[in-house]
């Protein structure tokens, strides 16, 4: 799914400044707790967390994550968004709580992916 679409599907504004219309996620993630969003396994994903700064856009980096979406109508750290532009992750905002985040993306189509730690 193209980010254009996240963007729509959740009601979402963009907080970067570059282009984005073109990139594609695979997989999406919700999590408040970076550590669990480290064992998402899939690259090309999306993040929804209420964490709001750059240790978020550090830790998509790490993972190759694409977009990192902010929900419950937070607004994302100015320090968040500009480490954002500089490591090139789109980072957009939603009043959206996570649940609903993540059940809207679900119904479009997005996966959660695989869970690497499955049994444990």
């Amino acid at each position: 799914m193209k980010l254009k679409q996240v963007e729509t599907i959740l009601n979402a504004t963009v907080c970067t400044d570059f282009p984005y219309d073109e990139i594609e996620i695979s997989a999406a993630c919700g999590s408040d707790l970076m550590s669990d969003a480290l064992a998402f396994g899939e690259d090309k994903g999306l993040l929804l967390t209420g964490l709001n700064n750059p240790q978020c856009i550090r830790t998509a980096e790490m993972m190759d994550i694409s977009c990192v979406v902010i929900v419950r109508g937070k607004e994302p750290d100015e320090s968040l968004v500009n480490l954002a532009n500089e490591k090139q992750i789109v980072v957009m905002k939603t009043d959206n709580l996570m649940f609903t985040s993540c059940g809207l993306l679900y119904e479009a189509g997005v996966s959660g992916g695989k869970v690497p730690y499955a049994g444990s």
